[in-house]
């Protein structure tokens, strides 16, 4: 397939976006990420493929555990904070609330839904890393049922590190 007729077949796609928070150590960081998917029924596993030129990718790799968040569509600004800057250069942390959850994971509150993972395996992807996760403390939200934040919806949203 030629890489022009596999970009058309996936931008006919349009999954949601969410944003996964990893903490390692005294680090933590955040980014918005468009790859991730349940990826088993019995025992339940979802997976977030993460870039690996992303400040992100760096802490995820040392943690036990990431948040996955889902955001509403009314939450853009939290999608550009966590997609358009870098944690190399700004707390993306300071200017929203978040809290500690199982294992010492990062969590947003105020996103439509999250839960925490433990990672039970990494698979390399080429430019990005599958982080396997086995869901262990989430909250649906009280804003659960409106429509979620998806990639068309983020498509003016610069990313803070580009692709390498």
């Amino acid at each position: 397939m030629a890489d022009a007729d596999a970009d058309a077949f996936m931008h006919r796609l349009d999954p949601e976006m969410c944003v996964v928070t990893a903490a390692a150590g005294e680090e933590r960081s955040g980014c918005l990420v468009g790859f991730s998917s349940q990826c088993s029924l019995r025992p339940v596993r979802f997976v977030v493929w993460l870039s690996k030129a992303n400040h992100t990718f760096g802490v995820a790799r040392d943690a036990d555990v990431l948040a996955v968040h889902l955001l509403g569509r009314d939450q853009h600004g939290l999608a550009e904070l966590f997609g358009g800057e870098t944690g190399d250069e700004v707390d993306k942390f300071a200017g929203v609330r978040w809290t500690t959850g199982h294992g010492g994971a990062v969590v947003l509150p105020d996103a439509a839904a999250w839960f925490i993972g433990e990672v039970v395996q990494r698979v390399d992807g080429g430019d990005h890393l599958g982080f396997v996760l086995d869901p262990v403390q989430w909250d649906a939200g009280d804003r659960a049922g409106g429509p979620l934040l998806r990639l068309g919806d983020a498509h003016d949203i610069d990313p803070g590190h580009p692709a390498e």
